[in-house]
């Protein structure tokens, strides 16, 4: 009798499983059952409509250091598929992959469409029975029965037989949400939110939105919680990748403190506190006639820099040399550790994914096959994996999700 793989989950990771398997076993029926009307819907939004499938990192040691939660596994996982096999697969279907200046990687075309299309065409290449609105509700196993051991219990009251199961559902923002999941046996970590940006209300600095720096630190007062990189002021807050890749390491902490708590800017990373009172005393004698206001030394945009001036209390009219010293020391002090409340975050809607999942513990990162389950796979952000914004979560999805169409195409 045909075997039968039934995947649950039609984004990156279910996708990725289901055409691998279907191709390298071409004897196994594979059936995707997605619970909405839309597939592949984060790869379509990701990078602004481009995709961020992977990143330029070849060297598993540095690529695991982006992955707040999971590195240990996926240390192992990266042996099996990594980066270059990524950009090595789509390429050979005709979907060469560009790296842009900061190491992320989108298809040449500059469209996510084309991701999306190369994935729908492999699954009707190798026959791949695509289901929509089929939303499992719960799985009864048999482990007493190594043929069709999984009946799939569908909303519509419908079920599905299976002798393997791939669980790529993504992650939830609620723990009542994998309930379905824990029935059968399989713990999971608490979700909380990850990359998402900082709220800072009533604070003038939110009338610069749209200024950009291209290189700032951010540290949560009171931690060790670091990340430096562009930021974005936004009409609400803190954005881009430093606040991102914050939000990600710091997710649990910040979520115990109901997103309320202190950070501290440097503004200028070339320097830190003392260093710039030694680089004003420069300035001071250097461009010494010229007015603070009109010539600013850290390449720091005209309209931020008034707002420093503003926050220290310098005039407009103040020349450098006039500068008095108590304005002086809050100037270097905004520019090297601004303390600013974040109070509330807003979520990050093209890279929204969770920190929390499936108990790595529970599942072999050679193979991802439950070790409570044979036969049950798991693949994608529906476990305790979660990188930082730039490719790294496409490319958990893809690694995981090959992974487990090998090792169940060699059962």
């Amino acid at each position: 009798m045909q075997k039968k793989l039934v995947v649950i989950g039609g984004g990156a990771a279910g996708f990725f499983c289901a055409v691998n398997a279907a191709r390298l076993h071409p004897q196994l029926q594979v059936i995707l059952l997605e619970k909405s009307s839309k597939l592949l819907s984060k790869v379509k939004v990701s990078g602004g409509g481009r995709c961020n499938v992977t990143h330029a990192c070849f060297n598993i040691t540095d690529m695991v250091k982006k992955y707040p939660r999971g590195a240990s596994f996926l240390k192992k996982a990266f042996q099996h598929f990594s980066t270059t096999d990524t950009i090595e697969w789509f390429q050979q279907r005709g979907v060469p992959l560009k790296t842009e200046a900061d190491g992320r990687m989108f298809p040449a075309s500059n469209t996510s469409q084309t991701i999306v299309d190369c994935l729908m065409m492999e699954a009707a290449k190798y026959y791949v029975e695509v289901r929509m609105h089929a939303d499992v509700k719960e799985i009864h196993i048999d482990d007493t029965n190594l043929d069709q051991k999984f009946t799939l219990i569908l909303t519509d009251q419908k079920f599905i037989k299976a002798d393997y199961l791939c669980i790529a559902s993504g992650g939830y923002p609620k723990s009542a949400q994998f309930e379905w999941l824990t029935k059968i046996g399989h713990t999971i970590q608490p979700p909380v939110p990850s990359l998402f940006t900082f709220n800072i209300p009533q604070n003038l600095i939110t009338q610069l939105m749209g200024i950009s720096v291209e290189n700032a630190s951010v540290k949560i007062a009171g931690s060790k919680l670091q990340q430096s990189g562009p930021m974005l002021i936004t009409h609400w807050g803190l954005s881009g990748p430093a606040i991102l890749k914050l939000s990600a390491w710091a997710a649990r902490e910040l979520e115990q403190s109901n997103y309320h708590f202190n950070i501290h800017i440097n503004w200028v990373t070339a320097y830190n506190e003392n260093s710039l009172k030694e680089k004003f005393q420069q300035v001071r004698f250097g461009i010494a006639s010229q007015k603070i206001i009109n010539r600013n030394p850290f390449a720091i945009p005209s309209r931020l820099w008034e707002y420093f001036m503003q926050q220290c209390g310098i005039d407009a009219d103040c020349r450098w040399a006039d500068l008095p010293a108590k304005e002086q020391n809050k100037l270097v002090k905004i520019l090297s550790a601004q303390e600013l409340a974040v109070r509330g975050k807003t979520t990050f809607k093209e890279e929204f994914v969770t920190a929390g999942g499936i108990q790595l513990s529970e599942v072999d990162a050679n193979t991802m096959q439950s070790k409570l389950h044979p036969q049950l796979y798991f693949a994608g952000e529906v476990l305790d994996v979660d990188g930082v914004t730039g490719g790294f979560n496409f490319q958990n999805a893809w690694t995981t999700g090959w992974i487990a169409a090998k090792a169940i195409t060699q059962v």
